[in-house]
C-alpha cells in the first residue's frame, strides 16, 4: 500500500462522519466561492471596454433629485464630450412585485442614446422603429427571451415612483455582453405624461473621446455647475454603479464578514474531526511508532488525511459555486452584476483556503499524536 492510497483509506475510515465534514466544507467553500464573486463583480471586474469612455452625471446631494434640461447643453460644449443623452429610472412594475418580474427600465433619447451605448448591438431598421414611435421602446434580448418577447408586443409598466402606467410597445430588442436585462424608451413619452417632469432628467449619461478624457470632463462639468442650485457630480460608469451600491449599505464589510464566517467554520468542523479521528487512533499511533514510523512521518499522515478531506469538499464547494453563478449570469438577480462568474484564480484561491484550514486544523492534535509515548499508547483504551 503506497503513502497516498494509505492517507486516503484513513480519511474514509468513518465513512458517515468523512462524508458530512466534506459536506460541511462543500457548502462553507459554495457560500465563500459566491462571495468572492460578488466582490469581484462589484469591485474588481471594469466592465465592458467602452463603458470606459463613459460619464455618469447625477446630482451631487442623491438620485432622488432631478437635473435640469438645459444642463445637456451646456455639457455637450465642453471638450471631450461627443455624445450627451438625459437617463431617468422609471422604477415600474411589470405584472407584479415578484423578484423574476423585476427588471431596470430607464426614459431616454432614442436619437442620440445609440451613439452613446455604442457595445449595444441593434439592427438599424429597429433602432430607426424605435426612434420613430413615441410609445416604443428597447429591450435587452436576454430579458425578452426571459418573458416571451418579440417585436411588436405590448409591454405595461405600472408607476410606482412616477404617477403613470406607460403602454410600451417592442420596437427594438439589443445584445451585448455580459446582458443587463434594461428597457428603455422614450423620455419625451414620460413628459406627456407627467407635466412637472418636462425638462427634467435624473442623471445624464456622456460620452467622451478617449479614457483620458474621463477624469477631467467630469471634474468640467461639476465646477461649471458647481454654485447652482443643482450641483453635480460626475464619475466613470463604474464608479456610479458602485456608488449606487454603496447606497444600499455597507456591502463590503458584509462581503468580508461572510468570508471571515465561513472561514472560521470550516476551521471548527475540520478541527473537530480531525481531533475526534486521532484520539480514537491513539493505540494505532503506538503501534505505528512500534513498526518504525518516526514522528514526523505520523504528523504527515495525519496533517495529509485532513488536508485531502478538506481539499475534496472544496473541489465540490468550488464546482456547486461556479455553477450557482453560471445560472444567476444567465439569469441576473436585482442588484447583482450580470458579468459575476468563477474564474480560475479565483478556484484556485478557494481550494487553497481549504488546504490552509485543513492543515491548520489538524496541526494541534496531529503533534500530540505524534509526541505519543509508545508504552502510554499502547495501554490507552477509548
Amino acid at each position: 500500500m503506497t503513502l497516498a492510497q494509505f492517507v486516503t483509506k484513513n480519511a474514509f475510515r468513518n465513512r458517515r462522519r468523512s462524508a458530512l465534514t466534506a459536506l460541511s466544507v462543500a457548502f462553507s467553500l459554495l457560500l465563500l466561492t459566491v462571495m468572492m464573486a460578488v466582490w469581484r463583480g462589484f469591485y474588481i471586474d471594469q466592465g465592458a471596454p467602452d463603458s470606459a469612455l463613459r460619464i455618469m452625471t447625477r446630482h451631487r446631494v442623491s438620485l432622488a433629485f432631478f437635473l435640469p434640461g438645459y444642463y445637456r447643453d451646456k455639457i455637450r460644449a465642453l471638450p471631450g464630450v461627443m455624445h450627451i443623452v438625459p437617463m431617468t429610472w422609471f422604477g415600474g412594475k411589470y405584472k407584479d412585485d415578484r423578484p423574476e418580474n423585476f427588471f431596470a427600465q430607464f426614459a431616454t433619447d432614442p436619437s442620440e442614446y445609440m451613439d452613446v451605448a455604442a457595445d449595444k448591438i441593434v439592427p438599424p431598421e429597429q433602432i430607426k422603429a424605435w426612434q420613430q414611435d413615441r410609445t416604443g421602446c428597447l429591450v435587452d434580448q436576454a430579458l425578452a427571451a426571459k418573458h416571451g418577447w418579440k417585436i411588436g408586443d405590448r409591454v405595461v409598466l405600472l408607476g410606482n415612483i412616477f404617477p403613470a402606467n406607460l403602454e410600451l410597445t417592442i420596437r427594438a430588442i439589443y445584445t451585448m455582453d455580459p446582458p443587463n436585462n434594461s428597457l428603455y424608451f422614450h423620455a419625451k413619452y414620460l413628459e406627456e405624461s407627467i407635466a412637472w417632469f418636462k425638462d427634467r432628467a435624473g442623471f445624464y449619461f456622456i460620452r467622451v473621446d478617449s479614457p483620458r478624457s474621463v477624469a477631467r470632463v467630469s471634474r468640467d462639468i461639476d465646477d461649471m455647475f458647481h454654485n447652482l442650485p443643482e450641483p453635480t457630480k460626475s464619475e466613470s460608469e463604474k464608479a456610479f454603479q458602485l456608488d449606487f451600491i454603496a447606497s444600499l449599505g455597507s456591502v463590503k464589510a458584509f462581503i468580508l464578514g461572510i468570508c471571515g464566517a465561513v472561514v472560521f467554520a470550516i476551521l471548527i468542523v475540520t478541527a473537530n474531526t480531525m481531533a475526534m479521528s486521532i484520539r480514537e487512533r491513539t493505540r494505532e499511533v503506538a503501534v505505528l511508532r512500534t513498526i518504525g514510523f518516526t514522528r514526523r512521518r505520523i504528523l504527515s499522515l495525519y496533517l495529509a488525511e485532513s488536508v485531502t478531506l478538506a481539499v475534496l469538499g472544496g473541489v465540490a464547494g468550488v464546482l456547486l459555486g461556479g455553477a450557482l453563478m453560471y445560472l444567476v449570469g444567465k439569469s441576473p438577480l436585482p442588484g447583482l452584476p450580470a458579468s459575476m462568474k468563477v474564474t480560475v484564480p479565483m478556484a484556485l484561491l478557494a481550494l487553497c483556503v481549504a488546504a490552509f484550514v485543513g492543515l491548520m486544523s489538524a496541526l494541534i492534535p496531529a503533534y500530540h499524536a505524534s509526541r505519543t509515548n509508545i508504552v502510554d499508547g499502547l495501554r490507552h483504551i477509548g
